[in-house]
This record gives C-alpha cells, sequence and structure tokens, in this order.
C-alpha cells in the first residue's frame, strides 16, 4: 500500500511540472486565455536542423501487410510502425534530440512512395516535450523529398510548414535510412 502511495505522489509530481518543461500549459483554462489573445501574438518562424534513423527491425518494425504485399513491386499495403532516433549529427550515436513517432505505408501501387504519419517528440533543451505533426506524401526513391508540417504543441503550438528531406544513407534491401531534416515553421 506504501508502494501505491509513492506511485501515485510520482504521478501528481510530475503533472505538476511537466508545464513547466515544455514551456506551455495544458489546462483547459490557461489554453482557453492563450487562445483570447491569439492575435495579439506575433507568429515565430523556428528552422530546425537534425538527422533521422530509421532501422528495420529495432527502430520500425512491419505491423500489417495486404497477402499480395510481398508480390507488389511497390509493396503496395505494407505497414509499419516506429519509435526512430533523431540526433543533431549523422550519426546514429549522435547527440538525441527526440524521437519520431509513428507510422509509414506503402500506399501506391504505381511507385515505391509512402503515406507518412509521424510525431516528432522533442526532447532536448527549449524544445523539450514539444511535438510538431508531419503527414504526407513520401516518394521515398528521390533524393530529395519535401513533407508538409500539419500541427504542433508546446513551443510549436499550430505549427504549419515544411520538411525537407535528403538522404544521409539509404539501404534499400536492408530497409535502412538516415535522412536528413530541415524544417521550417511557423507558430505561435
Amino acid at each position: 500500500m506504501a508502494r501505491l502511495g509513492l506511485v501515485l505522489i510520482f504521478y501528481m509530481v510530475a503533472a505538476a511540472v511537466v508545464p513547466v518543461f515544455s514551456g506551455t500549459s495544458e489546462q483547459p483554462e490557461e489554453v482557453g486565455k492563450w487562445f483570447e489573445k491569439l492575435g495579439n501574438y506575433k507568429e515565430k518562424i523556428t528552422k530546425l536542423h537534425f538527422y533521422f534513423h530509421d532501422l528495420r527491425g529495432k527502430t520500425s518494425i512491419l505491423v500489417a501487410q495486404a497477402n499480395s504485399s510481398a508480390t507488389s513491386p511497390t509493396f503496395f499495403g505494407m505497414t509499419n510502425i516506429m519509435d526512430d532516433p533523431l540526433t543533431a549529427g549523422p550519426e546514429y550515436t549522435s547527440k538525441p534530440v527526440g524521437r519520431a513517432q509513428g507510422l509509414y505505408s506503402a500506399a501506391s501501387m504505381e511507385d515505391l512512395s509512402l503515406l507518412c504519419v509521424m510525431n516528432f517528440v522533442f526532447t532536448d533543451d527549449k524544445y523539450n516535450g514539444s511535438t510538431i505533426t508531419i503527414l504526407g506524401y513520401n516518394p521515398i526513391l528521390r533524393q530529395r523529398r519535401e513533407l508538409p508540417v500539419i500541427g504542433g504543441t508546446g513551443v510549436f503550438r499550430m505549427a504549419r510548414g515544411v520538411a525537407l528531406l535528403n538522404y544521409i544513407y539509404f539501404d534499400v534491401a536492408g530497409g535502412n535510412a538516415t535522412v536528413e531534416y530541415n524544417v521550417m515553421l511557423q507558430h505561435y
């Protein structure tokens, strides 16, 4: 019973401290006040640069596929879920700055492209606890791609923008990739 009490105290303290670290409140009253003042806020532009590491079987796993996915030249119907590290440098062992959590599906019968649904959860410095959401078409055989940023939380509340992707490393057969991200955001 004492152990349960300690666990409850831990969660209560954590709930009180999270807004301090994320930089924004998630309480309905505070968020309502924020929206009321929205017209007074100046929109900010933020540029982010980091690297995304997708490793098949380690940070990304197959969760669903159609009967025909394995024989399809585009793997149509294959769906993976991921929890990929985001780092400051191109090496997997570089300083972690966050995680890319979401899923991607082979969504074309004509070319090798993915539907990407991802939240980038930042864990470093002033962006700790903030997120951006990316949803879009990713033609993975192109060296450079652009994906839309459709939202954000914390420091990036109401974010919109673009993520420019550039392969640093891509092993098609192994399904492993290191991708450079340059992200341009508008947010409040």
